[in-house]
């Protein structure tokens, strides 16, 4: 039965000698970009998808409003493509504070391998600042998810420079009165709920077109 893993599982994966021989190894190739699920939103951001080896903010009116649902295609796909060089495996997918507990069969059932989902539970900001800086720069996870309250500018910058370190898709997840706070994030976005729909509003895009997305159809 899958079981919710802590902070000391996160630890011993990043302790692994194999970790870092394979990241040295990999020498940075391009990272690819992972499509939304959304040909309207795909059409909007640079390259057609979520870029990864970089760091995403997306700010919320609360947790629950699907955003999590936003990414599932691309963290299949994710899984799928960027496992660990030669060995076959899934890459790490490391959710961090996340507000719910994550319901197991509804994402095996979208295809996510619950053999590769670490869920961190830290008890402090600063433990869960570390472990999604440790887990962004490590190399072995497709994609990293944060959940905080706030931070401050020079963790974002941090959080930034591990993801492009490690390839990984880093998706921040803040409340949406750090909507007019400056951020190093390549993309910024904010998620609501407007007459039981959901609205998405992209703030910041390097390379592609701010505003707001109709997320309607295919």
């Amino acid at each position: 039965m899958w079981m919710p893993r802590d902070a000391s599982t996160l630890a011993d994966i990043l302790a692994d000698a194999r970790v870092w021989k394979l990241k040295d190894a990999s020498a940075a190739p391009a990272r690819p970009v992972w499509s939304t699920g959304k040909s309207s939103l795909d059409a909007r951001l640079p390259g057609g998808g979520w870029p990864t080896a970089s760091l995403i903010e997306v700010l919320l009116d609360d947790t629950g409003l699907g955003e999590v649902q936003l990414f599932l295609p691309a963290l299949v796909e994710s899984q799928r493509g960027a496992g660990l060089a030669g060995s076959g495996e899934a890459s790490w997918l490391v959710w961090i504070a996340p507000p719910h507990e994550p319901y197991a069969p509804a994402l095996a059932q979208q295809g996510i391998e619950l053999g590769r989902l670490l869920i961190v539970r830290p008890v402090s900001a600063t433990e869960a600042l570390w472990a999604a800086e440790q887990a962004l720069a490590s190399g072995i996870c497709a994609a990293v998810f944060l959940w905080l309250k706030g931070t401050d500018d020079r963790w974002l910058r941090r959080l930034k420079l591990a993801a492009e370190a490690g390839g990984a898709l880093g998706v921040l997840f803040r409340p949406e009165r750090h909507r007019f706070e400056s951020s190093p994030a390549s993309l910024r976005l904010a998620v609501s709920r407007r007459e039981n729909e959901m609205r998405l509003d992209l703030l910041k895009v390097q390379g592609g077109r701010p505003g707001p997305v109709d997320l309607g159809g295919p």
